[in-house]
C-alpha cells in the first residue's frame, strides 16, 4: 500500500539555477483485487497556462512515493517576448524577382527594336 500514495511536482530551472515551482499535486490510487503485485502505467498531464513570471529555462516532472524520487529528463523552453512570427519573404522575392525579368526583357526587346532601325 506505500505505493498508493504519491505526489507529483512540476518546475523548472531558469538560466541562473534556481528552482521554481510550477504545480504540486498528492495523488492516491485504488488498487483492484488481484492486481496488488502488478506494476501499471499512468499518464498524468499537466498544462501550464500562460507564463507570466516564468521564462526561459528546463521544466521538469517529479514523483515521490516516501524517500522514493523519480524525475523526468526534462524540457528546454525558450520563452521570447514576441512570441513566433512566421515570415513573408517568400512572395516579397517572388514578386521581385518577376518585376526584375518583366523590366530586362522590356529594356531587351526596346534595344532590339532600336537597333533595327
Amino acid at each position: 500500500l506505500k505505493y498508493t500514495r504519491f505526489s507529483i511536482s512540476y518546475y523548472w530551472f531558469n538560466s541562473s539555477g534556481q528552482r521554481t515551482s510550477i504545480y504540486n499535486r498528492d495523488e492516491h490510487v485504488q488498487i483492484p483485487p488481484g492486481k496488488e503485485n502488478t506494476s501499471i502505467t499512468k499518464s498524468y498531464n499537466h498544462k501550464t497556462m500562460p507564463l507570466e513570471s516564468h521564462s526561459s529555462g528546463t521544466y521538469y516532472c517529479e514523483v515521490r512515493w516516501g524517500e522514493i524520487l523519480k524525475m523526468g529528463n526534462g524540457v528546454y523552453i525558450l520563452v521570447r517576448e514576441t512570441g513566433y512570427t512566421e515570415t513573408s519573404y517568400g512572395w516579397d522575392i517572388l514578386i521581385t524577382f518577376t518585376t526584375l525579368l518583366a523590366a530586362l526583357s522590356i529594356i531587351a526587346t526596346a534595344l532590339l527594336v532600336w537597333k533595327r532601325k
